[in-house]
């Protein structure tokens, strides 16, 4: 089996496979891989990733996605010299397919957990709407009647009530 290399887009931080992408080298002889146009035309108009609203900077830096994971740890590249030992890269490939699992578990738990938030306001939101805007979803007749209504439900949220005297509430 022959693996290939799959780079990160400077920009976006998308991946980049063999044979896609532009790739641009400076002066310096720095190297930078694109994995598109859009990309390699925002980094000569010197944009800022951080601040270019579809980019994995940008989703990082402002808290859309997770940031702080142990996690992130292992995909930093380390360069010391290994001396090639077979069960130690067996080993290495299997930490490396479970610290995957483990990171994909957790940033879907950051979403999740992201969504929460904005579900609970959106329901706030929501009463605060219907508690002052209740004039538009009721009728003028239905507000009259409504009342009346309302106080018969409170009166019968009483558990130890018989059944006589919830007749007399409703006759009233």
């Amino acid at each position: 089996e022959s693996k290939m290399r799959i780079e990160k887009c400077f920009f976006c931080s998308s991946s980049v496979y063999p044979g896609h992408g532009v790739e641009f080298v400076r002066n310096d002889c720095k190297v930078f891989r694109f994995c598109r146009g859009k990309c390699h035309k925002a980094f000569k108009r010197k944009k800022n990733p951080r601040k270019t609203r579809w980019t994995k900077a940008y989703r990082k830096t402002n808290g859309k996605e997770l940031t702080v994971d142990p996690a992130f740890e292992f995909e930093k590249r380390r360069h010391v010299p290994v001396k090639y030992d077979r069960e130690v890269w067996q080993k290495t490939m299997d930490a490396m397919k479970r610290v995957e699992e483990i990171k994909v578990k957790r940033q879907n738990q950051y979403v999740v957990n992201r969504l929460k938030v904005g579900k609970k306001l959106r329901k706030e939101d929501d009463i605060k709407v219907y508690k002052t805007q209740i004039h538009l979803i009721q009728s003028p007749a239905a507000t009259k009647k409504g009342k009346a209504f309302v106080e018969i439900e409170e009166d019968h949220s009483d558990a130890d009530m018989d059944t006589e005297e919830a007749e007399e509430v409703l006759l009233g």
